[in-house]
């Protein structure tokens, strides 16, 4: 029986697609039944549940992917060129693809398709916090121009960690510690190491068992925000817009960009290193996890482009871990499409603050599907945004996890090309 259950066990990309069209449903039948308040009681509160579980594992998540992604940088040592150049262009390639998502998400501006009628009502949902970012907005304005590293360095880490919103924070704190720990005798912080290695194992088995209800949740916030848009079904529109425009930047980063770094920063003909890819990407396409898709991408860099092995077994897996520009650029839109959709304007220190926090938080994204929704929600929040905004795009998130995949791991094997180049 166990065997069965498996076989015709659906994906949970389908479960979530699924989970998205119930909830559209029973949103409108309640519509239909004036069971409005049926809604707000009994079936959002389950959406909320988990999206509270995705706030809940976000500080642990990121604090600890970021140390053990700054401590397993030890070979820096031995690698002192090798490693700086690597770490460099990974923060280039990964604040051009932010750029280019931020760039895609305010010219195409696909939330602005909801029915205008319908942003107004959702405005006035979320008019305190509306209220609360005008006031602080008023408040920067009066404060020095170096007051922002207020918000970067806390004075009381415990006090940062009670407050997904201070996640800058914790992000300082955590590659502090981590360069901290790097600059020790290696044999007296092993311990630590190992500590840090059980923590991020039970932290990602907590991830796993959370996107299990991502199904549950999914229908409950959709049921909810059906429920908000009372029945109008221009969202629908404005999603495709979303998937095209995520879709379009992926591609671009994909195709025109990397090649591109590639023929200028390299000897490699770009159509040899686009047509040597493929399998990679079709395999990270397929699994949408980075880190599964490690030995491929290590043994075509190798064999098909020629990159030394000292470089690729340096350069890949510090990639899996802090390399992530397909994640980096679908978060900047789908940041700004939500904003838009929910009617709330992000101003310039807004934009900031997502540009900065979406680089640092890279590092600390899990190469695991589904591992970016726990980031994305840290970062809503910092900027102001209802987390439940999230329900709006994991129905149609899975596609573009696949597409995202693809692109990190391209990305990985183009810095280790170029990287390669440079110190041979």
């Amino acid at each position: 029986m166990r065997i069965i259950k498996k076989r015709f066990a659906l994906p949970l990309y389908l479960q979530i697609l699924l989970g998205m069209i119930l909830g559209i449903f029973i949103g409108i039948i309640a519509l239909q039944l004036n069971g409005v308040q049926f809604i707000q009681d009994w079936v959002r509160p389950w959406g909320q549940l988990f999206i509270r579980l995705l706030q809940l594992i976000a500080i642990p998540l990121v604090f600890i992917s970021l140390v053990k992604g700054v401590t397993g940088l030890k070979d820096i040592s031995r690698f002192s060129r090798l490693g700086g150049q690597t770490i460099l262009i990974y923060i280039a390639t990964t604040i051009f693809a932010v750029v280019l998502g931020l760039s895609l998400g305010l010219i195409v501006k696909p939330g602005n398709l909801v029915d205008k009628s319908q942003i107004v009502h959702i405005q006035e949902s979320y008019e305190m916090i509306a209220a609360e970012k005008k006031l602080e907005a008023e408040q920067t304005h009066n404060q020095g121009p170096l007051n922002f590293l207020n918000d970067i360095v806390p004075n009381n880490i415990t006090s940062a960690m009670a407050n997904n919103s201070n996640m800058l924070q914790i992000i300082f704190f955590a590659i502090f510690f981590g360069i901290a720990a790097l600059t020790i005798d290696q044999e007296k912080v092993k311990p630590v190491y190992k500590l840090f290695d059980g923590l991020n194992d039970i932290i990602l088995r907590m991830v796993d068992y959370i996107i299990r209800l991502a199904p549950l949740g999914v229908a409950a916030l959709m049921a909810g925000l059906i429920a908000d848009f009372g029945g109008d079904l221009s969202i629908f529109g404005a999603l495709a817009v979303y998937a095209i425009t995520v879709a379009g930047g992926l591609f671009f980063l994909m195709l025109i960009f990397y090649p591109s770094i590639i023929h200028f920063f390299s000897k490699l003909p770009a159509k040899r290193f686009i047509r040597s890819m493929y399998p990679v990407q079709l395999f990270a396409f397929s699994t949408s996890s980075s880190a599964v898709t490690l030995p491929l991408n290590m043994e075509t860099v190798e064999k098909k482009l020629h990159v030394s092995q000292e470089t690729s077994s340096f350069v890949l897996p510090v990639g899996t871990t802090i390399n992530m520009d397909g994640t980096s650029c679908y978060q900047a839109i789908s940041i700004l499409f939500i904003a838009q959709v929910l009617g709330i304007d992000l101003g310039l220190q807004q934009l900031l603050t997502v540009l900065l926090m979406t680089i640092l938080s890279s590092i600390g994204t899990p190469a695991i599907p589904g591992g970016s929704y726990v980031i994305l929600t840290m970062v809503l929040t910092s900027v102001g945004i209802p987390a439940e905004g999230l329900a709006l795009i994991l129905g149609i998130d899975r596609p573009l996890d696949m597409l995202r995949t693809a692109v990190n791991v391209t990305g990985d094997a183009t810095v280790a090309v170029i990287v390669d180049k440079n110190i041979s």
